[in-house]
């Protein structure tokens, strides 16, 4: 495993630690303002979201880099599968915009189920199909597009695919390098079959999201626990993911809006650089 407690060069920022993915959340801070607070801390990266860009992509990515970080990833497409799937597009247009940030990496949350089915097995038929729909533009544009599992409780709704397996298959179905998968402590820790789902991984981890299950979560999307005040084995969990060959940033990605959204984001940040040297 790589030793963090003296380099801090592979954490990068996901701005929904700051509250930046939710309108009427965070301290208003322009990408501006939160690239020069990373570049003080030893931040090598920062992972913005859509709502954040606008149309200041090329803009945003240009600063990131002149301040010596890199654009570590975009989140995330538009729904692709269930009630609340957004267009052709719209995926389109979440792939160019991370062509023109600079972002090597676009997460896909997949959507629910679709409307009328029962199951999972239309949903996932539909999220192949349009995945595939896809891929040539992504490659073009030089995306990787990284399927994220959800914990099963936000299965119906916001997913179809609950754990890396889940990922992994559907990266087969498709049989495409340009698509992977996005592992993310918050909703993977709890899987007993973690460890063997990613050392049949190999190459297609794309990206590696930091944050910790909090023992009495009060909600179940905006209640994460910044790394070490959990329950999950971030150590253990980060051996197998490098095991499989990962050696990318390690995103810091924090919902808490009752508690780390409610703090100074200075303080915020300067924790995150704390836990990461210490507990990650």
């Amino acid at each position: 495993m790589r030793d963090f407690s003296q380099d801090t060069s592979a954490l990068a920022l996901n701005t929904a630690t700051l509250g930046h993915n939710l309108e009427g959340h965070g301290a208003g801070w322009s990408p501006e303002r939160l690239i020069d607070a990373c570049t003080e801390r030893g931040f090598g990266g920062i992972v913005f979201w859509r709502r954040e860009i606008g149309t200041r992509a090329a803009q945003i990515g240009e600063r990131v880099r002149a301040a010596g970080m890199a654009v570590a990833g975009l989140c995330r497409t538009p729904y692709l599968t269930g009630r609340d799937a957004g267009s052709d597009d719209e995926m389109r247009g979440s792939i160019d915009m991370a062509a023109a940030l600079g972002a090597p990496v676009l997460t896909i949350v997949t959507g629910g189920t679709e409307p009328g089915t029962t199951g999972l097995g239309e949903s996932r038929k539909r999220l192949a199909d349009r995945l595939a729909r896809h891929v040539e533009h992504a490659r073009a544009a030089g995306v990787r597009l990284a399927l994220e599992p959800l914990n099963p409780m936000f299965g119906g709704n916001r997913t179809c695919l609950f754990t890396v397996r889940d990922a992994l298959d559907l990266c087969d179905t498709v049989g495409d390098p340009q698509i992977g998968l996005a592992v993310d402590v918050y909703h993977v820790w709890w899987d007993r079959t973690l460890g063997e789902s990613l050392a049949r991984a190999g190459g297609r981890i794309f990206g590696y999201h930091l944050c910790d299950w909090l023992e009495d979560t009060r909600h179940m999307l905006l209640d994460r626990g910044m790394m070490g005040d959990g329950v999950a084995d971030l150590g253990a969990i980060r051996a197998a993911v490098e095991a499989a060959g990962y050696a990318g940033h390690c995103e810091v990605e924090v919902f808490s809006a009752a508690d780390w959204w409610q703090r100074p984001p200075e303080v915020v940040l300067d924790t995150v650089v704390e836990r990461f040297r210490t507990v990650c």
